[in-house]
Protein backbone atom coordinates (compact mmCIF):
# COMPACT_ATOMS: atom_id res chain seq x y z
CA UNK A 1 0.00 0.00 0.00
CA UNK A 2 1.61 3.06 -1.01
CA UNK A 3 1.50 6.76 1.34
CA UNK A 4 1.90 10.27 1.38
CA UNK A 5 5.76 10.37 0.74
CA UNK A 6 7.88 13.08 1.39
CA UNK A 7 9.34 15.06 -1.52
CA UNK A 8 12.02 16.26 0.46
CA UNK A 9 15.95 16.37 0.95
CA UNK A 10 18.25 16.63 3.98
CA UNK A 11 17.97 20.28 5.61
CA UNK A 12 21.63 21.31 6.57
CA UNK A 13 20.85 24.26 8.43
CA UNK A 14 17.91 25.05 10.84
CA UNK A 15 16.03 28.29 10.79
CA UNK A 16 15.33 28.05 14.43
CA UNK A 17 16.73 26.80 17.59
CA UNK A 18 14.33 23.92 19.89
CA UNK A 19 15.22 26.65 23.25
CA UNK A 20 13.08 29.74 20.89
CA UNK A 21 10.36 27.40 20.36
CA UNK A 22 10.32 26.04 23.33
CA UNK A 23 8.95 29.40 25.15
CA UNK A 24 5.95 29.75 23.65
CA UNK A 25 4.97 26.61 25.30
CA UNK A 26 4.64 28.50 28.73
CA UNK A 27 1.39 29.43 30.58
CA UNK A 28 -0.04 32.83 30.08
CA UNK A 29 -1.87 33.22 33.92
CA UNK A 30 -2.58 36.58 33.55
CA UNK A 31 -6.37 38.04 31.54
CA UNK A 32 -5.46 41.67 29.87
CA UNK A 33 -7.83 44.24 28.76
CA UNK A 34 -5.91 47.04 27.12
CA UNK A 35 -5.99 48.94 24.10
CA UNK A 36 -2.72 48.39 21.79
CA UNK A 37 -0.32 51.29 21.51
CA UNK A 38 2.86 49.76 20.31
CA UNK A 39 2.09 49.68 16.97
CA UNK A 40 4.24 49.63 13.62
CA UNK A 41 3.18 50.52 10.31
CA UNK A 42 -0.63 51.62 10.05
CA UNK A 43 -4.14 49.14 10.90
CA UNK A 44 -5.58 49.79 7.34
CA UNK A 45 -8.87 51.97 8.57
CA UNK A 46 -11.30 49.77 6.51
CA UNK A 47 -10.53 46.57 8.79
CA UNK A 48 -13.32 46.44 11.14
CA UNK A 49 -14.57 43.70 13.47
CA UNK A 50 -13.40 41.37 15.87
CA UNK A 51 -10.55 38.65 15.84
CA UNK A 52 -11.07 35.59 18.02
CA UNK A 53 -8.87 33.21 18.80
CA UNK A 54 -8.81 29.82 20.74
CA UNK A 55 -5.80 27.86 22.13
CA UNK A 56 -4.09 26.13 25.55
CA UNK A 57 -3.70 29.18 27.42
CA UNK A 58 -2.49 27.04 30.49
CA UNK A 59 0.34 24.48 29.78
CA UNK A 60 0.30 23.39 33.67
CA UNK A 61 -1.40 23.49 37.02
CA UNK A 62 0.23 24.55 39.47
CA UNK A 63 3.08 23.89 38.46
CA UNK A 64 2.36 20.61 37.44
CA UNK A 65 2.55 20.13 33.79
CA UNK A 66 -0.02 18.58 31.33
CA UNK A 67 1.79 15.69 28.94
CA UNK A 68 0.46 17.58 26.13
CA UNK A 69 -0.55 21.42 24.71
CA UNK A 70 -3.81 19.84 23.35
CA UNK A 71 -4.81 18.99 26.89
CA UNK A 72 -4.81 22.78 28.03
CA UNK A 73 -7.02 24.69 29.12
CA UNK A 74 -8.87 26.86 26.61
CA UNK A 75 -8.37 30.86 26.54
CA UNK A 76 -10.21 33.19 24.31
CA UNK A 77 -8.04 35.97 23.02
CA UNK A 78 -9.95 38.88 21.32
CA UNK A 79 -8.64 41.73 18.88
CA UNK A 80 -11.24 43.84 17.90
CA UNK A 81 -10.19 46.54 15.39
CA UNK A 82 -12.37 50.16 15.36
CA UNK A 83 -11.40 53.40 13.56
CA UNK A 84 -7.97 52.27 12.80
CA UNK A 85 -7.32 51.25 16.71
CA UNK A 86 -7.19 47.86 18.01
CA UNK A 87 -8.08 46.58 21.55
CA UNK A 88 -7.25 43.36 23.04
CA UNK A 89 -8.64 41.07 25.80
CA UNK A 90 -8.16 37.52 26.62
CA UNK A 91 -9.91 35.02 29.36
CA UNK A 92 -9.89 31.87 30.05
CA UNK A 93 -13.13 29.81 29.32
CA UNK A 94 -14.72 28.57 33.32
CA UNK A 95 -15.43 24.96 32.30
CA UNK A 96 -16.81 23.20 35.39
CA UNK A 97 -13.37 21.59 35.14
CA UNK A 98 -11.07 24.56 35.12
CA UNK A 99 -12.36 25.82 37.86
CA UNK A 100 -12.61 23.19 39.81
CA UNK A 101 -8.59 22.48 39.58
CA UNK A 102 -8.03 26.13 39.91
CA UNK A 103 -9.82 25.72 43.00
CA UNK A 104 -7.91 23.02 43.97
CA UNK A 105 -4.27 23.78 43.02
CA UNK A 106 -3.80 20.42 40.82
CA UNK A 107 -4.59 18.61 38.28
CA UNK A 108 -8.10 16.45 38.67
CA UNK A 109 -8.76 15.22 35.31
CA UNK A 110 -7.55 12.62 33.03
CA UNK A 111 -6.61 14.64 29.69
CA UNK A 112 -7.43 12.83 26.13
CA UNK A 113 -3.69 13.43 24.58
CA UNK A 114 -1.62 11.90 27.86
CA UNK A 115 -2.23 14.14 31.05
CA UNK A 116 -2.91 11.61 34.29
CA UNK A 117 -4.21 12.52 37.51
CA UNK A 118 -1.35 11.94 40.03
CA UNK A 119 -0.75 9.02 41.66
CA UNK A 120 -0.03 6.71 38.49
CA UNK A 121 -2.35 3.63 37.42
CA UNK A 122 -4.21 3.78 40.63
CA UNK A 123 -5.22 7.02 40.44
CA UNK A 124 -6.41 6.69 36.73
CA UNK A 125 -7.93 3.63 36.41
CA UNK A 126 -11.56 3.28 35.65
CA UNK A 127 -11.88 7.05 35.12
CA UNK A 128 -13.22 7.58 32.36
CA UNK A 129 -14.10 11.18 32.54
CA UNK A 130 -12.56 13.47 30.28
CA UNK A 131 -12.41 16.86 31.33
CA UNK A 132 -14.33 19.29 28.50
CA UNK A 133 -11.67 21.95 27.83
CA UNK A 134 -13.02 24.51 25.19
CA UNK A 135 -9.65 24.82 23.80
CA UNK A 136 -9.96 24.07 19.84
CA UNK A 137 -11.96 27.19 18.04
CA UNK A 138 -13.59 30.11 18.96
CA UNK A 139 -16.92 31.15 16.18
CA UNK A 140 -19.41 33.91 16.37
CA UNK A 141 -22.78 32.49 14.86
CA UNK A 142 -26.02 32.82 15.31
CA UNK A 143 -25.93 36.08 17.79
CA UNK A 144 -23.65 33.83 19.88
CA UNK A 145 -20.17 33.75 20.79
CA UNK A 146 -18.93 29.51 20.95
CA UNK A 147 -15.90 27.96 22.40
CA UNK A 148 -15.63 24.56 20.36
CA UNK A 149 -14.00 21.53 21.21
CA UNK A 150 -15.05 18.59 19.62
CA UNK A 151 -15.70 15.83 22.12
CA UNK A 152 -18.42 18.05 23.89
CA UNK A 153 -20.67 20.52 23.65
CA UNK A 154 -19.78 23.93 23.05
CA UNK A 155 -19.53 26.67 25.41
CA UNK A 156 -21.69 30.16 24.99
CA UNK A 157 -19.08 33.70 25.61
CA UNK A 158 -20.10 37.10 26.04
CA UNK A 159 -18.33 38.18 22.95
CA UNK A 160 -17.88 41.82 24.61
CA UNK A 161 -16.15 40.86 28.14
CA UNK A 162 -15.70 36.98 26.88
CA UNK A 163 -17.83 36.05 30.64
CA UNK A 164 -18.26 32.20 30.73
CA UNK A 165 -22.04 31.99 30.07
CA UNK A 166 -22.95 28.07 30.27
CA UNK A 167 -23.13 25.03 27.74
CA UNK A 168 -24.72 25.66 24.00
CA UNK A 169 -27.60 22.93 23.41
CA UNK A 170 -29.26 24.93 20.66
CA UNK A 171 -32.70 25.35 22.10
CA UNK A 172 -32.67 21.88 23.35
CA UNK A 173 -31.75 19.72 20.05
CA UNK A 174 -28.45 18.22 21.44
CA UNK A 175 -28.56 16.76 24.56
CA UNK A 176 -25.99 17.01 27.43
CA UNK A 177 -22.76 15.31 26.71
CA UNK A 178 -22.85 14.90 22.95
CA UNK A 179 -20.53 16.57 20.94
CA UNK A 180 -20.58 19.98 18.77
CA UNK A 181 -17.20 19.73 16.75
CA UNK A 182 -14.50 22.59 16.71
CA UNK A 183 -14.22 22.46 12.74
CA UNK A 184 -17.91 24.02 11.58
CA UNK A 185 -17.93 25.02 7.82
CA UNK A 186 -19.65 27.81 6.64
CA UNK A 187 -21.24 28.09 3.14
CA UNK A 188 -22.02 31.78 2.30
CA UNK A 189 -25.36 30.70 -0.09
CA UNK A 190 -26.73 27.80 0.71
CA UNK A 191 -28.93 27.02 -2.36
CA UNK A 192 -31.35 24.77 -0.42
CA UNK A 193 -31.71 28.04 2.06
CA UNK A 194 -32.90 29.99 -1.20
CA UNK A 195 -29.38 31.38 -0.70
CA UNK A 196 -29.14 32.20 2.68
CA UNK A 197 -25.79 31.63 4.70
CA UNK A 198 -25.81 28.33 6.70
CA UNK A 199 -23.29 26.49 9.19
CA UNK A 200 -22.46 22.87 8.62
CA UNK A 201 -20.96 21.26 11.82
CA UNK A 202 -20.66 17.06 12.89
CA UNK A 203 -20.25 15.21 16.23
CA UNK A 204 -18.47 11.68 15.99
CA UNK A 205 -19.67 8.50 18.69
CA UNK A 206 -16.59 6.67 18.25
CA UNK A 207 -16.45 2.79 18.95
CA UNK A 208 -15.93 -0.78 17.32
CA UNK A 209 -18.83 1.32 14.68
CA UNK A 210 -18.80 5.17 14.97
CA UNK A 211 -21.72 7.15 14.11
CA UNK A 212 -21.12 10.67 12.57
CA UNK A 213 -24.06 13.49 12.98
CA UNK A 214 -24.19 16.41 11.22
CA UNK A 215 -25.65 19.47 11.67
CA UNK A 216 -26.70 22.28 9.79
CA UNK A 217 -27.59 25.72 11.40
CA UNK A 218 -29.23 29.03 9.47
CA UNK A 219 -28.22 32.56 10.26
CA UNK A 220 -30.32 32.23 13.63
CA UNK A 221 -27.92 29.89 15.26
CA UNK A 222 -31.06 27.42 15.14
CA UNK A 223 -30.65 23.69 13.80
CA UNK A 224 -32.59 23.27 10.63
CA UNK A 225 -31.21 19.83 9.64
CA UNK A 226 -29.98 16.81 11.09
CA UNK A 227 -29.12 13.22 10.14
CA UNK A 228 -27.04 10.21 11.36
CA UNK A 229 -24.77 8.06 9.51
CA UNK A 230 -23.32 4.82 10.86
CA UNK A 231 -19.75 4.04 9.73
CA UNK A 232 -18.16 0.77 9.76
CA UNK A 233 -14.65 0.81 12.36
CA UNK A 234 -13.25 3.26 14.51
CA UNK A 235 -12.89 6.85 13.45
CA UNK A 236 -10.75 9.27 14.25
CA UNK A 237 -11.34 12.45 12.51
CA UNK A 238 -10.96 16.18 13.37
CA UNK A 239 -12.25 17.99 10.41
CA UNK A 240 -13.97 17.45 7.45
CA UNK A 241 -14.91 19.70 4.41
CA UNK A 242 -18.61 20.56 2.63
CA UNK A 243 -19.57 20.95 -0.90
CA UNK A 244 -22.99 22.30 -2.34
CA UNK A 245 -24.23 18.64 -2.35
CA UNK A 246 -22.37 16.86 0.21
CA UNK A 247 -20.36 16.22 3.56
CA UNK A 248 -16.77 14.60 3.18
CA UNK A 249 -14.64 12.99 5.39
CA UNK A 250 -11.37 10.91 5.69
CA UNK A 251 -11.45 8.17 7.77
CA UNK A 252 -7.95 7.79 8.63
CA UNK A 253 -5.96 4.16 9.07
CA UNK A 254 -5.60 4.10 13.08
CA UNK A 255 -6.72 1.31 15.76
CA UNK A 256 -7.79 2.19 19.71
CA UNK A 257 -7.27 0.07 21.94
CA UNK A 258 -8.82 1.00 24.83
CA UNK A 259 -7.25 -1.39 27.93
CA UNK A 260 -4.29 0.49 28.92
CA UNK A 261 -6.96 3.51 28.79
CA UNK A 262 -9.38 1.49 31.01
CA UNK A 263 -6.74 0.69 33.64
CA UNK A 264 -5.14 4.31 33.66
CA UNK A 265 -1.66 2.97 32.42
CA UNK A 266 -2.26 5.53 29.23
CA UNK A 267 -4.38 7.98 27.93
CA UNK A 268 -7.25 7.55 25.25
CA UNK A 269 -4.94 9.34 22.60
CA UNK A 270 -1.98 7.30 23.34
CA UNK A 271 -4.39 4.11 22.69
CA UNK A 272 -4.33 4.77 19.20
CA UNK A 273 -1.74 3.53 16.89
CA UNK A 274 -1.37 4.45 12.99
CA UNK A 275 -2.24 1.50 10.32
CA UNK A 276 0.31 1.94 7.61
CA UNK A 277 -0.28 -0.72 5.69
CA UNK A 278 -4.34 -0.22 5.61
CA UNK A 279 -6.04 2.53 3.10
CA UNK A 280 -7.59 5.89 3.97
CA UNK A 281 -11.36 5.74 3.64
CA UNK A 282 -12.95 8.87 2.29
CA UNK A 283 -16.80 8.98 3.28
CA UNK A 284 -19.07 10.98 1.24
CA UNK A 285 -22.63 12.08 2.79
CA UNK A 286 -25.09 13.93 0.95
CA UNK A 287 -26.17 16.79 2.61
CA UNK A 288 -29.62 16.45 0.62
CA UNK A 289 -30.20 13.01 -0.17
CA UNK A 290 -32.88 11.91 -2.68
CA UNK A 291 -34.83 9.26 -2.80
CA UNK A 292 -33.35 6.16 -4.39
CA UNK A 293 -29.45 7.92 -3.96
CA UNK A 294 -26.84 6.16 -2.10
CA UNK A 295 -26.57 7.45 1.81
CA UNK A 296 -23.12 7.07 2.06
CA UNK A 297 -20.64 6.23 -0.66
CA UNK A 298 -16.95 5.31 0.69
CA UNK A 299 -13.90 5.49 -1.65
CA UNK A 300 -10.28 4.03 -0.84
CA UNK A 301 -6.96 5.99 -1.13
CA UNK A 302 -3.11 5.64 -0.05
CA UNK A 303 -2.33 5.18 3.54
CA UNK A 304 -2.27 8.46 5.51
CA UNK A 305 -3.04 11.10 8.24
CA UNK A 306 -5.42 13.88 7.90
CA UNK A 307 -5.62 16.70 10.53
CA UNK A 308 -6.88 19.43 8.26
CA UNK A 309 -8.31 20.20 4.77
CA UNK A 310 -7.95 23.37 3.17
CA UNK A 311 -11.38 23.35 0.71
CA UNK A 312 -13.31 20.80 -1.51
CA UNK A 313 -15.52 21.46 -4.61
CA UNK A 314 -17.45 20.09 -7.35
CA UNK A 315 -16.36 19.93 -10.81
CA UNK A 316 -18.90 17.52 -13.04
CA UNK A 317 -18.59 13.70 -12.29
CA UNK A 318 -15.67 14.59 -9.41
CA UNK A 319 -15.49 16.00 -6.05
CA UNK A 320 -11.73 17.63 -5.60
CA UNK A 321 -10.39 18.08 -2.28
CA UNK A 322 -7.22 19.81 -1.15
CA UNK A 323 -6.20 18.67 2.41
CA UNK A 324 -2.64 18.99 4.51
CA UNK A 325 -1.60 14.92 5.03
CA UNK A 326 1.05 13.33 6.81
CA UNK A 327 2.90 10.07 6.12
CA UNK A 328 1.75 8.64 9.52
CA UNK A 329 -0.17 9.88 12.64
CA UNK A 330 2.57 11.43 15.11
CA UNK A 331 1.72 9.00 18.21
CA UNK A 332 1.85 10.29 21.49
CA UNK A 333 4.19 8.23 23.42
CA UNK A 334 4.13 8.32 27.82
CA UNK A 335 6.60 9.72 29.72
CA UNK A 336 7.79 11.78 26.20
CA UNK A 337 7.79 15.43 26.35
CA UNK A 338 6.46 17.67 23.74
CA UNK A 339 9.05 20.59 24.42
CA UNK A 340 11.88 18.26 23.64
CA UNK A 341 10.27 17.47 19.83
CA UNK A 342 12.98 16.14 17.92
CA UNK A 343 10.96 17.86 13.89
CA UNK A 344 13.77 15.96 12.09
CA UNK A 345 12.60 12.40 13.57
CA UNK A 346 8.82 13.06 12.07
CA UNK A 347 7.19 13.58 8.22
CA UNK A 348 5.89 17.31 7.45
CA UNK A 349 2.59 17.88 6.86
CA UNK A 350 2.13 18.67 2.92
CA UNK A 351 -0.46 19.83 0.52
CA UNK A 352 -2.38 17.02 -1.79
CA UNK A 353 -5.24 17.87 -4.17
CA UNK A 354 -7.45 14.28 -4.24
CA UNK A 355 -9.72 14.13 -7.49
CA UNK A 356 -12.69 11.99 -6.69
CA UNK A 357 -15.04 10.15 -9.56
CA UNK A 358 -17.99 9.64 -7.78
CA UNK A 359 -19.63 8.08 -11.22
CA UNK A 360 -16.94 5.14 -10.98
CA UNK A 361 -15.54 5.48 -7.78
CA UNK A 362 -12.14 6.25 -8.09
CA UNK A 363 -9.77 8.49 -6.40
CA UNK A 364 -6.21 9.94 -7.58
CA UNK A 365 -4.06 12.55 -6.03
CA UNK A 366 -1.66 14.61 -6.83
CA UNK A 367 1.07 16.70 -4.16
CA UNK A 368 0.36 20.79 -4.33
CA UNK A 369 3.32 21.41 -2.33
CA UNK A 370 5.97 19.55 -0.16
CA UNK A 371 6.96 22.55 1.34
CA UNK A 372 5.88 21.67 5.57
CA UNK A 373 2.55 23.48 6.45
CA UNK A 374 -0.46 23.68 8.48
CA UNK A 375 -3.86 25.48 9.54
CA UNK A 376 -4.99 27.13 6.12
CA UNK A 377 -7.40 29.95 4.91
CA UNK A 378 -9.33 30.93 2.21
CA UNK A 379 -11.87 33.57 0.99
CA UNK A 380 -15.04 32.99 3.03
CA UNK A 381 -17.39 33.04 0.02
CA UNK A 382 -15.76 30.31 -1.40
CA UNK A 383 -15.72 27.90 0.90
CA UNK A 384 -17.48 24.70 -0.77
CA UNK A 385 -16.70 26.74 -4.08
CA UNK A 386 -13.94 26.55 -7.18
CA UNK A 387 -10.73 28.93 -5.48
CA UNK A 388 -7.74 30.37 -6.50
CA UNK A 389 -5.84 31.26 -3.40
CA UNK A 390 -5.20 29.79 -0.45
CA UNK A 391 -3.40 31.14 2.74
CA UNK A 392 -1.25 28.86 5.21
CA UNK A 393 1.49 28.49 8.14
CA UNK A 394 4.42 26.99 6.44
CA UNK A 395 8.37 26.26 7.04
CA UNK A 396 10.85 28.89 6.47
CA UNK A 397 12.83 25.99 4.45
CA UNK A 398 11.26 24.54 1.16
CA UNK A 399 12.13 20.86 2.71
CA UNK A 400 12.10 19.23 5.87
CA UNK A 401 10.06 18.98 9.14
CA UNK A 402 10.01 22.59 10.98
CA UNK A 403 8.20 24.63 13.32
CA UNK A 404 5.71 27.25 11.03
CA UNK A 405 7.87 30.27 11.11
CA UNK A 406 6.34 31.94 8.01
CA UNK A 407 3.14 32.32 5.68
CA UNK A 408 2.51 30.81 2.59
CA UNK A 409 0.15 32.18 -0.44
CA UNK A 410 -0.27 30.37 -3.31
CA UNK A 411 -2.09 30.66 -6.44
CA UNK A 412 -3.90 27.67 -7.40
CA UNK A 413 -4.26 29.31 -11.27
CA UNK A 414 -0.85 30.27 -11.64
CA UNK A 415 0.97 28.45 -9.28
CA UNK A 416 2.95 31.57 -7.66
CA UNK A 417 3.98 31.04 -3.93
CA UNK A 418 4.66 34.44 -1.88
CA UNK A 419 6.73 33.74 1.40
CA UNK A 420 6.77 35.90 4.19
CA UNK A 421 8.75 35.02 7.15
CA UNK A 422 9.60 35.35 10.60
CA UNK A 423 12.39 33.00 11.07
CA UNK A 424 15.17 32.79 12.61
CA UNK A 425 13.30 33.92 15.94
CA UNK A 426 9.74 34.30 15.01
CA UNK A 427 6.91 31.39 15.41
CA UNK A 428 3.35 31.86 13.41
CA UNK A 429 0.02 30.64 14.28
CA UNK A 430 -2.63 29.91 12.17
CA UNK A 431 -3.42 33.21 9.40
CA UNK A 432 -7.12 34.29 9.19
CA UNK A 433 -8.17 35.46 5.25
CA UNK A 434 -10.42 38.94 5.96
CA UNK A 435 -11.96 40.22 3.18
CA UNK A 436 -11.84 43.97 2.09
CA UNK A 437 -15.07 45.51 2.60
CA UNK A 438 -16.67 45.22 -1.04
CA UNK A 439 -13.60 43.54 -2.50
CA UNK A 440 -14.03 42.50 -6.52
CA UNK A 441 -10.79 40.42 -6.43
CA UNK A 442 -10.57 36.98 -4.61
CA UNK A 443 -7.30 37.97 -2.50
CA UNK A 444 -8.11 41.89 -2.30
CA UNK A 445 -8.32 41.64 1.46
CA UNK A 446 -5.86 41.34 4.54
CA UNK A 447 -4.16 38.51 6.30
CA UNK A 448 -4.00 38.21 10.12
CA UNK A 449 -1.77 36.01 12.22
CA UNK A 450 -0.51 36.00 15.73
CA UNK A 451 3.18 35.94 16.00
CA UNK A 452 5.25 34.49 18.85
CA UNK A 453 8.75 36.90 18.99
CA UNK A 454 11.14 34.81 21.10
CA UNK A 455 13.25 37.65 21.26
CA UNK A 456 11.52 39.53 23.21
CA UNK A 457 9.04 36.84 24.62
CA UNK A 458 5.80 38.63 23.52
CA UNK A 459 3.30 37.95 20.88
CA UNK A 460 2.53 40.27 17.68
CA UNK A 461 -0.57 40.15 15.62
CA UNK A 462 0.43 41.41 11.96
CA UNK A 463 -1.41 42.26 9.02
CA UNK A 464 -0.43 41.45 5.92
CA UNK A 465 -1.99 42.57 2.44
CA UNK A 466 -3.24 39.25 0.90
CA UNK A 467 -2.78 40.24 -2.00
CA UNK A 468 1.36 40.89 -2.19
CA UNK A 469 3.15 39.39 0.81
CA UNK A 470 6.26 41.26 -0.71
CA UNK A 471 5.11 44.70 0.91
CA UNK A 472 5.59 43.21 4.25
CA UNK A 473 3.35 43.66 7.07
CA UNK A 474 1.84 46.40 6.71
CA UNK A 475 1.10 46.44 10.26
CA UNK A 476 2.51 44.87 13.47
CA UNK A 477 0.47 45.10 16.65
CA UNK A 478 3.13 44.39 19.84
CA UNK A 479 0.79 43.06 23.06
CA UNK A 480 2.47 43.50 25.99
CA UNK A 481 2.70 39.83 26.85
CA UNK A 482 2.76 36.30 24.71
CA UNK A 483 -0.16 34.32 23.97
CA UNK A 484 0.86 30.76 23.74
CA UNK A 485 0.81 28.43 20.98
CA UNK A 486 -3.25 28.47 19.97
CA UNK A 487 -5.04 26.69 17.83
CA UNK A 488 -8.48 27.84 15.98
CA UNK A 489 -10.25 31.25 15.09
CA UNK A 490 -12.19 33.49 13.37
CA UNK A 491 -13.16 36.76 12.42
CA UNK A 492 -16.50 38.77 12.51
CA UNK A 493 -17.52 41.76 11.02
CA UNK A 494 -18.99 42.72 14.26
CA UNK A 495 -17.34 45.24 16.14
CA UNK A 496 -17.18 43.98 20.06
CA UNK A 497 -15.16 45.73 22.30
CA UNK A 498 -14.10 49.57 24.04
CA UNK A 499 -15.65 52.26 21.21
Amino acid sequence: MQSFKNQESLVTEKSYTREDWQEGYQSLTQEFDYWIDDIEGEIPKELEGTLFRNGPGLLDVNGQLIHHPFDGDGMISKITFTNGRAHFRNRFVHTTGYLAEQKAGKILYRGTFGTQKPGGWLANIFDFKLKNIANTNVIYWGGKLLALWEAAEAHRLDPYTLETLGKEYFNGVLSTGEAFAAHPRLEKNCEEDGGAPCLVNFSIKPGLSTTINIFELNPAGEIVRQHAHIIRGFCFIHDFVITPNYCIFFQNPVTFNPIPFVLGIRAAGECIKFQPNQPTQIIIIPRFPKEGQEKIKVLETHSGFVFHHVNAFEVGEEVLIDSICYQNFPEVEPQSDFRQSDFEAFSPGQLWRFYLNLKDGTVRRELIDGRCCEFSSIHPANVGRSYRYLYMGAAHAETGNAPLQALLKIDLESGERQLWSVAPRGFVGEPIFVPRPDCEKEDDGWVLALVYDAADHRSDLVILDASDFSKGAISRLHLKHHIPYGLHGSFTSEVFGEI
